[in-house]
């Protein structure tokens, strides 16, 4: 579904509760990026401001699947506020940046939808100012190599949505690698009934998910995980520290679902800085070829509706489908 258009006379309200001060909201921007949720910086007529999130099925460019919304599994969807303020929660207490909330409205008084007004950082995300100038961006790249290890030291009981685990809940499944299997078989029937190349290839694509699966040695270590650490998803803020945003997937996983999709996502001088020792590699194994076939199935779904990048999106998932197959036809 295409979001519908947010303006300003709707926003005014909580625009005023959250920041006050006298000031009249003057200008609200959709900002790029979100296919879950709207994402509005607000820009006061003082020059103050803020971002609005509003968690609304119109603000939702999927189209809707069989188990979105079950948090037993650790691969649906996040979407919500309850999800975002457990995120924001257990990063916090990590010690790591987070953008301040002004104002929540869970009980739809100023939007019809949940919506939280944060802090907002508007210059460069990481990516960006690593890419322009990478001397510039080392200290917040080392700040965020710091924060990946307090992620990783937190251990968890069991693994799934922080919202979840934190609730006092548990996830479908006996282990991170059985998930990933499960999630990784889905992503393989979506993706073949969206192009051909991959059913042709599907049986060979499965065979190789369950080799790679049965090499996995049992373990029960679960850290603080993302999910979707592009450096596009790290802001900086005017002290140079690191802020995660795009926190509703976070779970408590293995590192190594992590640092593939750091590994995929960024070419190989951005994730060095990053990388750690000590990673399982038939973990690693596994994950790549679940990650690719997810980046693949995803894309291929999003453009059955009407999200505006379809050039972009239309991009990733080739590159993975063929980086997927190359997996096979390499064995």
């Amino acid at each position: 579904m295409a979001p519908r258009t947010v303006t300003r006379d709707e926003l005014a309200g909580v625009a005023r509760a959250a920041l006050g001060g006298g000031r009249r909201l003057e200008a609200v921007e959709r900002l790029a990026g979100g296919s879950r949720k709207g994402v509005y910086r607000l820009t006061m007529d003082d020059a103050t401001t803020a971002v609005a999130y509003l968690w609304d099925e119109s603000e939702n460019y999927w189209p809707t699947a069989e188990g979105d919304g079950d948090l037993t599994d650790p691969f649906s969807p996040g979407v919500g506020l309850d999800l975002f303020e457990a995120a924001r929660a257990r990063l916090g207490s990590l010690g790591l940046r987070v953008p301040e909330v002004h104002l929540v409205d869970r009980d739809r008084t100023h939007y019809p939808a949940d919506l939280a007004i944060v802090e907002d950082f508007p210059g460069e995300n990481l990516l960006d100012l690593l890419n322009r100038d990478p001397r510039a961006a080392e200290p917040t790249m080392a700040r965020l190599a710091d924060a990946l290890v307090a992620m990783r030291g937190h251990q968890a009981p069991s693994f799934g949505k922080v919202a979840l685990i934190d609730g006092g809940r548990t996830s479908r499944g006996t282990s991170c690698e059985g998930a990933v299997f499960d999630f990784a078989l889905r992503c393989l029937a979506e993706a073949a009934a969206r192009d051909q190349r991959i059913a042709d290839a599907r049986d060979r694509l499965e065979e190789r998910l369950r080799e790679l699966a049965a090499a996995v040695r049992p373990r029960a270590e679960y850290s603080v995980v993302h999910g979707e650490l592009g450096l596009d998803h790290v802001l900086v803020d005017r002290d140079g520290n690191p802020v995660l945003i795009d926190i509703e997937d976070l779970m408590y996983f293995d590192v190594e679902w992590e640092h593939v999709f750091l590994r995929l996502r960024h070419p190989e001088g951005h994730y060095r800085r990053l990388a750690v020792d000590g990673l399982d590699e038939d973990r690693f194994a596994l994950y790549t070829l679940a990650q690719r076939l997810s980046l693949t199935a995803g894309p291929l779904r999003l453009l059955e509706g009407d999200f505006p990048d379809r050039a972009f999106m239309r991009g990733i998932a080739a590159h993975h489908l063929n980086e997927a197959l190359a997996l096979v036809s390499a064995v």
